[in-house]
């Protein structure tokens, strides 16, 4: 009987019909540029025969069309898209992403190693080939009251699962410069394996240490002159463009034919309705080709280069050996997908029909006590009051300072300069902390928003007007087990249940898209200005700003940050 090692070998001879042979159309070589007039013959789950005539088993005529090798979406927490990895796979692989490395720091901020083990279930059912890379910071600092504690002990047991490409984002950049134990031992035991970064504006001999870790890849570069210096110190850059952090404008002076070889794409996060709207990494591809990019160097970015740099070794290109991932699009600069095929599977609803569920988890994660209004309360001090600065597309904040309002014996919000209440609520039944402040940027003229998306540690945030709405948004998403809500004079106006570990929805992510673009117009309703309020929302509890410093103790000075204190 011939093995199917043979018969692959048969089919790319043309001894034998291919199983499935693309006709007509055209490819994108990603080694000389060229587009390459040709059959595309697939067998299994590999591409078998190319620059060539086939015969298939089944033929499919793509006239005119142009094939590329599947997207890989190299960074980001698929938690954040709101929906589970099933409903991910379903919603995000029509687009042409094929792989998505994801972090699941989320779920496992709140889950711990339960949280990974899920994600690791999921991916082995899932048609898109999704990686996992373990959590490396849970909680991700000391500052923060997180759901879990996932020390080196904890990870060890999955560094060998087949899904398992190796250490996620290291942000505790300060912990790895000054030696910290816990970092050393995670660092120590991947050595010599992948280790993903996270350094915003670290330069100097402060990132040569951070990368004396053995740490290669960076997705937060914000501007060309930060990517450059990475490069140019041995990082791959991860250019991004997701629902909040939106780097790519700034960026594209970077994506060069020259420098294409060390760049890759990542969304870091993309939520349903913002996919549903423009697309995932195809809307970056086409923006960045409108804006002048060379194709070869974005293309290049989007696949081969990208699974070089997370040693994915057998996708990339399209040729014959490498993994049947590939996308038949209207045009290089339309970068519409029109058909799909992962690892040899044309993608249908009827191929999503053949995965396995996996069982929900975290479904009573959300303990927080419940508050009042008086909760909410902000004595007076002397002097200038702290107040986080939004930045608008990113989701670092600035430190400002501000003489606010006093009403009786409390500091007051100050809507003529859109500033307004913020509170962290610790939500996992540890401790019951409660943290209030300010906050400028977010436009709302009344109400309050709130939720349990709070990076990293997934305590509930909640920014408002009025103390008694922003109690009764607080309560409310301990009675829906946790998403987003919206108040307005006492009443929800909006709301998403997400009882999956507080993150994500039980419910198709059709659903999640119609039930989110109706939870922005509530935000808006209360005079809400940014773009995604609740996803900035979410990005509010981080403790970064730029210029932050490095202290000798090894902590980063906590006055140098846009904390809620």
């Amino acid at each position: 009987m011939t093995s199917k090692l043979e018969r692959l070998i048969d089919q790319g001879v043309g001894r034998v019909p291919a199983d499935i042979v693309l006709k007509g159309g055209r490819f994108f070589d990603l080694v000389t540029g060229e587009l390459v007039h040709s059959d595309i013959a697939i067998g299994a789950d590999r591409i078998v025969g190319t620059s060539g005539s086939y015969q298939g088993e089944t033929e499919i005529d793509i006239s005119g069309k142009t094939v590329v090798p599947g997207f890989i979406d190299t960074h980001l927490h698929i938690e954040s898209s709101l929906v589970t990895p099933h409903e991910f796979d379903r919603c995000v692989l029509p687009y042409g992403v094929t792989t998505a490395i994801c972090d699941p720091h989320e779920i496992a901020n709140v889950l711990g190693a339960a949280g990974i083990e899920f994600f690791l279930q999921s991916a082995l059912e899932t048609i898109m080939d999704i990686r996992v890379q373990l959590s490396s910071c849970v909680p991700a600092t000391h500052l923060e009251t997180s759901g879990a504690d996932l020390p080196i002990g904890r990870l060890l047991p999955f560094r060998h699962h087949p899904k398992v490409i190796g250490l996620a984002e290291f942000m505790n950049f300060p912990g790895v410069i000054h030696k910290d134990p816990i970092c050393m031992a995670k660092l120590d035991a991947f050595q010599g394996g992948h280790i993903d970064g996270h350094a915003p504006l670290l330069s100097g001999n402060d990132l040569n240490g951070y990368l004396a870790a053995g740490i290669r890849t960076e997705h937060e570069c914000t501007t060309a002159t930060e990517a450059l210096e990475k490069i140019r110190k041995g990082m791959h850059i991860l250019v991004r463009e997701g629902s909040v952090s939106k780097d790519l404008a700034a960026l594209i002076p970077i994506i060069t034919e020259r420098l294409s070889p060390y760049l890759a794409l990542c969304t870091d996060d993309r939520n349903p309705l913002d996919i549903a709207e423009q697309g995932h990494l195809d809307h970056m591809i086409r923006t960045a080709v409108s804006n002048g990019v060379e194709p070869l160097a974005i293309y290049r970015a989007a696949s081969i280069s990208a699974a070089r740099a997370f040693g994915l070794r057998d996708r990339g290109l399209v040729a014959p050996g490498w993994r049947a991932d590939l996308v038949v699009l209207d045009s290089l600069e339309g970068c519409r997908a029109e058909m799909v095929f992962s690892a040899g599977r044309r993608v249908t609803d009827a191929l999503f029909s053949s995965r396995r569920p996996v069982a929900p988890i975290g479904l009573d994660s959300v303990k927080a006590r419940p508050v009042n209004a008086a909760h909410f309360g902000v004595p007076v001090a002397e002097g200038e009051t702290p107040v986080i600065g939004v930045m608008p597309g990113k989701i670092i904040t600035e430190h400002r300072r501000y003489r606010l309002p006093v009403r009786g014996n409390e500091t007051s919000v100050d809507l003529a300069n859109d500033i307004i209440k913020v509170a962290v609520i610790e939500r996992h039944g540890k401790n019951g902390n409660h943290a209030n402040g300010f906050v400028q940027g977010f436009g709302l003229k009344r109400g309050a928003i709130a939720s349990t998306v709070g990076h990293d540690s997934h305590n509930i945030c909640v920014v408002g007007v009025d103390e008694d709405d922003m109690a009764r948004a607080a309560n409310r998403l301990g009675e829906i087990k946790g998403g987003f809500v919206v108040v307005e004079g006492g009443k929800v106006t909006g709301e998403i249940a997400l009882p999956i570990a507080g993150l994500m929805s039980l419910e198709p992510y059709e659903t999640v898209r119609d039930t989110l673009h109706q939870l922005r117009k509530a935000a808006f309703a209360l005079g809400a200005t940014l773009e995604e309020p609740f996803l900035q929302l979410a990005f509010l509890p981080l403790p970064v700003i730029p210029h932050l410093k490095i202290s000798d103790r090894g902590m980063v000075d906590v006055d140098k940050f846009a904390l809620i204190r």
